[in-house]
């Protein structure tokens, strides 16, 4: 077992999840809501999770859509409330633990929500006295377990994220146990989302080196693992280097992102179809890659080396053929996406609050360039 402190504190390791009593006591939660999805607990995951812990009564919220909504964080809010909880155990992917931070929120801050999104002025207004949360994650890819941010669709179907040191749980189990089961193809999906909170964070135009390296590492680990991941569920090694892989895009991803995510959250936003986030950033990448290409010359050579692709290899093109081998759409429109949304899509992405890190000054037409060439 490896324990890690770095923005938070980090159990790291096989069958780490078996400690979460011990962290719940650590932190002073004593009656915690969990935070699920169906297919978590169909999977058996959460009560494999809660069994060693003494779980098996405490309140569980299992509504969580695949893109989390005010609408369902009302409706844990009112089980904690009701339940008289004093914080949060999310178990699964982005979407749980998203959710659980914007119930953390909302238990201990005055609504609405929407007054706390980054681009209405809303970070210096999450104080410290939001409500604990302890995050185990089932997949290796949005590392929101130890993200500051969480991506809410509101009621109007805005998705916005609410971004704040104090929304980072207080700490992360992560046992690659949990990530045996995963599908082949939410393995590459999540794998990808992965991959480009890497790619982007390494890309910022912010300094911080730190973050850089570990952005770096982090897309070796994931590069070397995830078709073998993908074609052998049960490699113990290669789940474990994605899942590290993946921690490490979380913890790198403070220094900001770029018009992948930008475009990506404007486009999770939509209610039909629904929209898988790390399919999209994949989707997104090669467009992207080849947009952002006259601005990160004095980057690509260390790119290029931490995905084991020759000096002069064509990255837009190799993450092109990363989706083809990994099965993973085309583009937007085998997504689904409708031709017609690019107006609304774009609009919405060149307000997001990772369009100002992207290296590459971008605006709607820059957006409306990357959809266009995401859609065939």
């Amino acid at each position: 077992m490896t324990m890690i402190s770095y923005l938070t504190t980090i159990r790291f390791g096989f069958d780490e999840s078996d400690a979460l009593s011990d962290e719940l006591k650590a932190v002073g939660i004593a009656r915690p809501l969990v935070v699920t999805d169906r297919g978590i607990i169909a999977a058996g995951l959460a009560e494999r999770v809660l069994a060693k812990a003494g779980g098996a009564h405490w309140p569980v919220f299992e509504g969580t859509p695949s893109n989390p909504t005010e609408e369902a964080a009302h409706q844990a809010l009112a089980i904690y409330t009701a339940e008289k909880c004093d914080g949060l155990v999310a178990i699964g992917g982005g979407s749980p633990i998203d959710l659980a931070k914007a119930v953390a929120l909302l238990a201990t801050h005055e609504g609405p929500l929407e007054q706390y999104a980054a681009i209405l002025g809303g970070v210096p207004k999450i104080s410290a006295s939001i409500a604990p949360v302890i995050a185990v994650p089932t997949t290796a890819g949005t590392g929101s377990e130890v993200g500051r941010a969480a991506l809410i669709t509101l009621r109007d179907g805005r998705k916005l994220g609410f971004v704040s040191p104090h929304l980072i749980p207080v700490r992360a189990i992560c046992d690659p146990l949990l990530t045996l089961g995963l599908p082949s193809g939410l393995t590459a999906a999540t794998g990808m989302d992965a991959l480009s909170h890497c790619v982007e964070t390494y890309l910022s135009p912010r300094v911080n080196p730190p973050a850089d390296a570990i952005a770096l590492d982090g897309a070796t680990r994931i590069i070397g693992n995830l078709t073998r991941a993908v074609a052998h569920g049960d490699d113990r090694e290669a789940r474990w280097q994605m899942m590290m892989g993946a921690l490490q895009g979380g913890l790198c991803f403070q220094k900001g992102l770029g018009a992948v995510h930008g475009l990506s959250h404007a486009l999770g936003g939509l209610t039909e179809p629904s929209l898988h986030h790390g399919t999209l950033n994949a989707v997104l990448m090669p467009a992207v890659m080849r947009f952002n290409a006259e601005a990160i010359t004095d980057k690509i050579a260390r790119l290029r080396a931490a995905l084991g692709l020759s000096a002069h290899a064509d990255v837009a093109d190799f993450f092109a053929g990363l989706n083809v081998d990994l099965k993973l759409p085309r583009g937007l429109r085998a997504m689904g996406v409708s031709a017609g949304v690019i107006d609304d899509m774009t609009r919405k992405a060149a307000q997001d609050h990772s369009t100002g890190t992207n290296p590459r000054l971008i605006d709607v037409a820059g957006y409306r360039q990357i959809f266009e060439q995401s859609w065939e």
